[in-house]
């Protein structure tokens, strides 16, 4: 089930270049955008994450598509392979290629972390004040 926040995103479709909501003085659009977008908690479902996929404008809409991005990766079966329609657009490459980066490094897919019960370390838990844990060395 996806939720009302993204249905609402994708109602709105990608939004436009940062160039054109200056030149037209859209700050309202760019904070309906951030107020959905901030709204979505972490995990999202795999079918929230191909459907997020689906909201990339042309550029990096003032560093919303980062959090896209960050809140794409916190599914848990989520694979580019299967999402990724626009390939031509930077953030779906980017995206694609984070995930080849992270499968050939030898790194388990999303799914060992939830069913070992460990935090998965591309799932970044700051909005809710918890970090990842520090390394043993740097424990007093």
């Amino acid at each position: 089930m996806v939720r009302n926040e993204i249905k609402e995103l994708l109602r709105m479709g990608p939004p436009p270049s940062e160039q054109d909501v200056i030149r037209s003085k859209q700050v309202g659009l760019v904070e309906e955008y951030q107020r959905l977008i901030c709204l979505i908690e972490k995990p999202v479902t795999d079918e929230e994450a191909k459907a997020l996929t689906r909201i990339f404008g042309a550029d990096g809409f003032f560093g919303l598509s980062w959090t896209l991005v960050h809140l794409i990766e916190t599914a848990p079966h989520w694979s580019a392979e299967e999402c990724l329609e626009n390939v031509g657009n930077e953030w779906i490459q980017m995206l694609k290629d984070r995930e080849v980066r992270w499968r050939d490094a030898g790194c388990p897919a999303r799914s060992f972390y939830k069913e070992a019960g460990l935090l998965d370390p591309r799932s970044s838990q700051d909005s809710k004040g918890e970090g990842l844990p520090m390394p043993r060395e740097n424990y007093s």
